[in-house]
C-alpha cells in the first residue's frame, strides 16, 4: 500500500514521498549552489551557472511548507486537543533540535581550528540556542513557528467560507510579494505593517487551499517556466551596473512574486500525480510519478527529511574540503557538473548514514 495525504476536503490523494524527495533534494541542490555562489572569486560563467540552480530550486521549502499545511490543516483534526497537538510535534522537534546542534557545535569548531575555551562553547550555545547553530537551522524556527499557529489556522480553514480564505491569501500576497515590488520600483516605502498577515502562514494555507482549484497543466507549466526566467531576469536585472537598485539578491527570497508563483504552479503539478488513479486512467507521467512516489528510495527520503535538512551541510562541506579523500568544488569541476554531481552524492551519502543512525534505538529518537 503506497503511502498517500488527503487534503483539507478528503478528495485528493497526495504523492507526499514524492513531494518531500523532490523538496529535499532541492534544498541540498541550493545549498550546493550557495556554496559556489560564495567563493571569493569565479567567472561570470560559472557565477550564472550556479545562479541558474539556484533559481531552479527555490522552491524547495515553500513545497514543505504546503505539503504541511495540506497535512496538518485538516477539518478532520480540528478536534484534536492544542496540548496533544503542540507536545507530539515539539518534542521531536526539540530532541532533533539539541542533538544536532551540539554535533554542529563540534563542527564548527572543527573546521574553524577555534580554541575549546568555555568562553567560546558556551557563546557557540547561546548563539545555537537563540539563532541557530548553522545556517540552515532557521527552518526549526520556521516549523516551530507553524506549529504554534496550526490549532488557530484549523479553525479558520474548518469554519471560514472559501471566499475568507481567499482573502486571507489574497492579503499575504499583495503584503509579501506585491509591496515589495512597488518599492523596488518607485522607491517610495509603504509602512509594512499594513498588512499583519505575513511570513510564511500564506504557503502554509495554500497548502490546503491548491487542492481545491483547477489549472489546466499548460497554464501550470507556464506559470513555472515563466518564473523561473522571471527570478534570472531579476537577478541579471538587480547586477545591472546600470539600474542602480542596489538589491542583488531581491529575486532569490523564497517570499518574492516570482518564487511564489512558481512554488505554487509546482506544487499543483505535483499534486496531479495521484497515487491513487486506476491503471487505465493513469499517463506516463502518472505512471513514472507513481513509481517514484512508491519506491523503496522515495520512501526513505520522505521519512527522513528532518534528519537530512539538518545533517547534510556537514557532508556538503566534508566533499568540498576533501574530507573523503577527494575533493569536489567549483575549483576541481565546471559548476554545470560540479552543483548537480555534489547534491546528490551529499543528498546519499547523507541518507545512508541517517539510516545507519536508524539502527541505533536512542539515535533515532534524537535524530529527528
Amino acid at each position: 500500500m503506497q503511502k498517500t495525504a488527503t487534503d483539507a476536503i478528503g478528495k485528493i490523494p497526495l504523492p507526499d514521498d514524492l513531494i518531500r524527495s523532490l523538496a529535499i533534494f532541492l534544498v541540498v541542490l541550493l545549498h550546493a549552489s550557495n556554496e559556489t555562489l560564495q567563493a571569493s572569486s569565479m567567472s561570470a560563467a560559472y557565477w550564472w551557472t550556479a545562479i541558474v540552480y539556484k533559481s531552479l530550486s527555490l522552491s524547495c521549502v515553500p513545497l514543505f511548507v504546503m505539503l504541511s499545511g495540506a497535512l496538518l490543516l485538516q477539518p478532520a483534526k480540528l478536534n484534536e486537543p492544542i496540548r496533544v497537538f503542540l507536545r507530539k510535534r515539539l518534542s521531536r522537534i526539540g530532541l532533533a533540535f539539541a542533538f544536532w546542534s551540539a554535533v554542529y557545535l563540534v563542527w564548527a569548531f572543527y573546521i574553524s581550528k577555534e580554541a575549546l575555551t568555555w568562553s567560546n562553547i558556551s557563546k557557540g550555545i547561546l548563539y545555537g540556542l537563540f539563532s541557530g547553530s548553522y545556517y540552515q537551522f532557521w527552518f526549526i524556527y520556521l516549523i516551530v513557528g507553524l506549529y504554534l499557529i496550526t490549532p488557530i489556522l484549523r479553525v479558520i480553514i474548518a469554519n471560514g467560507s472559501q471566499r475568507i480564505i481567499r482573502y486571507l491569501l489574497v492579503l499575504w500576497f499583495v503584503g509579501v510579494g506585491v509591496v515589495p515590488l512597488l518599492q523596488l520600483a518607485s522607491g517610495y516605502t509603504l509602512d509594512i505593517d499594513v498588512f499583519v498577515i505575513g511570513g510564511w502562514i500564506g504557503y502554509f494555507v495554500l497548502g490546503n487551499y491548491l487542492q481545491q482549484i483547477k489549472l489546466r497543466s499548460a497554464v501550470l507549466y507556464g506559470l513555472l517556466i515563466g518564473s523561473f526566467f522571471w527570478t534570472l531576469f531579476g537577478v541579471w536585472l538587480m547586477n545591472s551596473p546600470f539600474s542602480g537598485l542596489g538589491q542583488p539578491n531581491f529575486f532569490l527570497d523564497y517570499l518574492t512574486a516570482n518564487v511564489i508563483v512558481g512554488s505554487v504552479a509546482l506544487f499543483m503539478i505535483l499534486a496531479r500525480f495521484r497515487p491513487d488513479l486506476p491503471d487505465t486512467d493513469r499517463s506516463l507521467a502518472n505512471r513514472i510519478a507513481q513509481s517514484i512516489n512508491g519506491s523503496r528510495v522515495a520512501q526513505a527520503l520522505s521519512k527522513n527529511t528532518l534528519p537530512i535538512f539538518l545533517f547534510h551541510v556537514i557532508i556538503l562541506e566534508s566533499f568540498e574540503l576533501g574530507f573523503f579523500g577527494f575533493t569536489i568544488s567549483y575549483a576541481t569541476l565546471n559548476p554545470i557538473i560540479e552543483i548537480p554531481l555534489i547534491a546528490v552524492l551529499t543528498l546519499f551519502v547523507t541518507l545512508g548514514l541517517v539510516l545507519l543512525m536508524r539502527k541505533v534505538p536512542i539515535l533515532t529518537k534524537l535524530i529527528g
